[in-house]
C-alpha cells in the first residue's frame, strides 16, 4: 500500500508541476493571458504540498526521485497535450530516469 500511495503521489505531483509550468508557458509564450499564469502558479504551489505527502521523510531522496518522474511525465505531457512525438532515445532516457527514481525511493532499507 505504501508503494502504491507513493507512486500515486509522484503522478499527482508530476501533473501539478508539469501542468503548472505548461499554464505559465501558455500565458507567457502563447499570450493566453494572466488567468493561465495565476492557475499555473497555484498548480505549482500544489505540487509542493503533494511532494511533502510522500511517505519517505528524506526531502533530498524524494526530490531526487521526483526528477526521474518529471522527465518521463514531461515527455508524456508533450505527447498528450502538445502532439510531441518522442524518439526511441527519448523513451529510453525516460525509462532510465524512472528506473533510477525507483532505485532511489524503493530500495530495501534495514
Amino acid at each position: 500500500m505504501t508503494v502504491t500511495r507513493s507512486i500515486l503521489l509522484f503522478v499527482l505531483a508530476a501533473f501539478a508541476e508539469i501542468g503548472g509550468c505548461w499554464l505559465v508557458w501558455q500565458s507567457v509564450k502563447e499570450h493566453r493571458g494572466w488567468p493561465y499564469a495565476v492557475c499555473g502558479v497555484l498548480a505549482l504551489g500544489a505540487y509542493g504540498f503533494v511532494a511533502a505527502l510522500q511517505p519517505d521523510a528524506s526531502f533530498g531522496r524524494v526530490l531526487a526521485a521526483y526528477g526521474g518522474v518529471f522527465v518521463a511525465g514531461s515527455l508524456a505531457w508533450g505527447v498528450a497535450v502538445d502532439g510531441f512525438r518522442p524518439t526511441g532515445w527519448d523513451v529510453t532516457g525516460a525509462a532510465v530516469c524512472l528506473l533510477g527514481a525507483a532505485l532511489i525511493v524503493y530500495q530495501p532499507r534495514a
